[in-house]
């Protein structure tokens, strides 16, 4: 299979088929780097790193796995890249295509990667945008892989915001894969209409099934993996928080949800996840809410069904895959 030159915006642009194969990618570069075998094949290339939000696991993910291939990375921070501001989005895309290999961006709104990819002479891949983050699905479709063995007829259960771009990710990737998908939120956290119908229509000819629900014990009945996500997203007023613990509560990620959950249920999150008080908005949070925990409890997050770690070293080998399949 020859995805060189593709960009990687959404999961969306991709077969099944191409899924498979970069999950295969992944598995076999994550093998090699565990017995120290080297890939670094693409000596001299070099790829563009944008960031208008910041991330631990996407930032490390990208360099380490372009290290590992031979290649240099350029980190351009959120006050390092003149894109959208005093460069038009097309422009940063010509100028950047010209000098780098491949350009990643992480940050707002999907037509901002569509539009850089566009006008790019080389491959763009999407390290999160307010409604897609196509980079971690694939991490997660990885875990589930490596924990079941298959992906096909996995049933998975999101709990809490569904509207942005882990929900809609998630839903798309069960859709292809053939996969279960139970969204757990209250209706007006679900993802918009037009995407439900997208993803049932190829859930129809994958074998997999689209479900919504506000029954949180229903969805997660019988679950092979559940996920969750902040509840509060990067970027969003702080007074959102008040509004979100009121609706959300009820889709905590805790025992009992896990006990509902299949006898070999694991819990799955992409971090970084508020299930104590030991961050600064933690603290703050449980301070202001009187709580502890919010969208998964510290026993769920530390106990024996927990793949968050092995969730969390996938991005970079899942991530090495992309590079390695599209440039």
């Amino acid at each position: 299979m020859n995805l060189k030159g593709r960009d990687f915006l959404k999961l969306l642009d991709y077969t099944p088929e191409e899924i498979e194969y970069l999950l295969e990618l992944a598995a076999d570069l994550k093998d090699k780097k565990k017995k120290g075998i080297p890939v670094d094949h693409h000596r001299g290339k070099n790829i563009a790193l944008i960031f208008e939000k910041t991330s631990t696991r996407t930032r490390c993910s990208f360099e380490v796995a372009a290290h590992d291939l031979g290649m240099g990375a350029t980190y351009l921070d959120p006050s390092g890249s003149q894109i959208g501001k005093k460069e038009s989005i097309a422009d940063t895309a010509r100028v950047l295509s010209s000098m780098f290999d491949g350009i990643e961006y992480r940050g707002y709104g999907q037509e901002i990667v569509e539009e850089l990819a566009k006008y790019s002479k080389v491959p763009v891949w999407n390290g999160l945008t307010n409604e897609f983050h196509p980079t971690q699905m694939l991490a997660d479709m990885l875990t589930i892989k490596e924990e079941f063995g298959h992906l096909k007829g996995i049933k998975l259960a999101y709990m809490g915001d569904a509207r942005y771009n882990t929900g809609n990710s998630l839903m798309i990737a069960c859709a292809k894969m053939g996969m279960h998908f139970n969204g757990c939120a209250p209706k007006k956290y679900w993802p918009v209409q037009e995407l439900i119908d997208t993803a049932k229509k190829i859930a129809e000819q994958t074998g997999g099934s689209i479900t919504l629900t506000e029954d949180a014990m229903e969805g997660t009945k019988d679950a092979d993996v559940v996920c969750t996500d902040v509840w509060v997203s990067m970027g969003e007023p702080d007074e959102i928080w008040a509004e979100r613990i009121a609706d959300l509560k009820d889709y905590q990620v805790n025992s009992a949800i896990m006990k509902n959950a299949s006898d070999k249920a694991i819990f799955m999150h992409c971090l970084p996840a508020f299930h104590d008080l030991k961050t600064k908005i933690g603290a703050e949070v449980g301070k202001k809410f009187g709580i502890t925990e919010m969208e998964v409890t510290d026993e769920v997050f530390e106990s024996s069904q927990s793949r968050v770690f092995e969730e969390a070293e996938n991005r970079m080998h899942t991530i090495k895959a992309i590079i390695d399949a599209t440039v």
